[in-house]
Order: C-alpha cells, then sequence, then structure tokens
C-alpha cells in the first residue's frame, strides 16, 4: 500500500500565514458538497449537512484504502458563504446567508465510488440530508488568501484587509468568500480556532 497521502499537506492552496497575503493558484478539486442557507450556529440544516458530508467522506477514504490500497487524511470542513443581496452578507445578516458546507476529496475518486459509498451510508440509516450530498469539481483558479486566528466573529477585519489587498492589487473578486476550517470546531477553544480566508480574483476590467 502506498504511504497516506495528505492533500492539505502536499497542495501549496492549502497553505497560509496569519498577517500574509498571498496570491495561490487553486486547482480544480474535487469536493462532497450539501447547500444551505441562514446562521450556521442556530440552523439545523447546517449540522444536518455534516452529518450527511461526514460518513461520505470517511466511507470514501475507507474504501480507497481497502480497494485501492491508496489511504489518505480526510480533509479538512471547508465553506463558500455568501447572499442573494451583497450588502446582507457584508453587514453580518446571518439570516441572509446562504453556504455551501464541503470536504474535498483526492482527484482519484470516482463517481461510481461515489455513488457506492452513498449506498452503504444510505443501507445503515441514511442522515438526513444524505441526498443533498453530491460530488462536484470546484475551480477558484487565482485566488487572494490569508489565514485568520480567533472566533469567526473576529474576522471583519481580516477579510476588509484582503479585499483592500485585491484593489490595490488591480484585482476584481470573483467567485464566493471561501473558509477553510484547519482546526477542529468542536474541540478548538474560539480563539485558537486556524481559518484560512480565500477569495477568488481577476484581472479588474
Amino acid at each position: 500500500m502506498d504511504a497516506k497521502a495528505d492533500l492539505k499537506r502536499e497542495l501549496d492552496s492549502y497553505r497560509a500565514r496569519r498577517g500574509e497575503l498571498r496570491l495561490v493558484d487553486v486547482p480544480p478539486m474535487s469536493s462532497l458538497m450539501a447547500d444551505g442557507r441562514g446562521d450556521p450556529n442556530t440552523s439545523p440544516e447546517f449540522s444536518a449537512a455534516l452529518g450527511a458530508l461526514y460518513p461520505v467522506a470517511y466511507g470514501l477514504k475507507f474504501l480507497s484504502k481497502r480497494e485501492l490500497g491508496r489511504d489518505y487524511v480526510v480533509m479538512p470542513l471547508e465553506g463558500l458563504w455568501w447572499a442573494d443581496d451583497p450588502a446582507a452578507f457584508a453587514a453580518g445578516d446571518r439570516a441572509a446567508w446562504r453556504w455551501t458546507a464541503m470536504i474535498a476529496v483526492p482527484g482519484w475518486t470516482e463517481r461510481e465510488a461515489f455513488e457506492a459509498v452513498v449506498a452503504r451510508v444510505r443501507a445503515k440509516g441514511a442522515p438526513a440530508r444524505l441526498d443533498d450530498v453530491r460530488l462536484e469539481t470546484l475551480e477558484e483558479g487565482r485566488c487572494m488568501q490569508t489565514l485568520h486566528v480567533g472566533p469567526f466573529a473576529d474576522e471583519g477585519p481580516v477579510i476588509a484587509r484582503l479585499h483592500a489587498e485585491i484593489a490595490d492589487q488591480g484585482l476584481a473578486l470573483t467567485g464566493r468568500h471561501h473558509e477553510i476550517y484547519l482546526s477542529d470546531l468542536r474541540r478548538s477553544a474560539p480563539e485558537r480556532l486556524r481559518t484560512i480566508l480565500r477569495q477568488p480574483v481577476a484581472d479588474a476590467p
């Protein structure tokens, strides 16, 4: 069996430092995804999405190890965040937020493997939102990102600096605000949370 792969250590796009704003080229990433809306802290929809994503993510890992001889570390939770009204998102009106919760999977993951794992999870007692989980490729390309350390509520000034740097470099925001949760949200104190903040960019018109 090959050595266990850890994509977050192997890919430059999963590296970030606190206080450093840098451009990265993000490769297309196969990911398990589930969509929803509302405040993630209070919405049962969000917790139900995670309750469906994780069994599929670990099922794919075990299938890959057992049937392909390719073991890997399950990737961290990620989220895309936006609102139909951009002003509501900027103002932090979480009730108006929309989101895609996701977990990246290795590029060798085939749709047949995904469908087989979903069927196995369903047979063991389907999570409430299992049918909402999909396998999709996210293509972000060029992005500006940085590392935020601390509570999610303190992200605002960091995001503002990120957007200012994008403008200073003659770039424009494209795509959706992207967060990668490097810490275990269940076990880490708020002040120790480590989150990559990422924004896709393009040349300004």
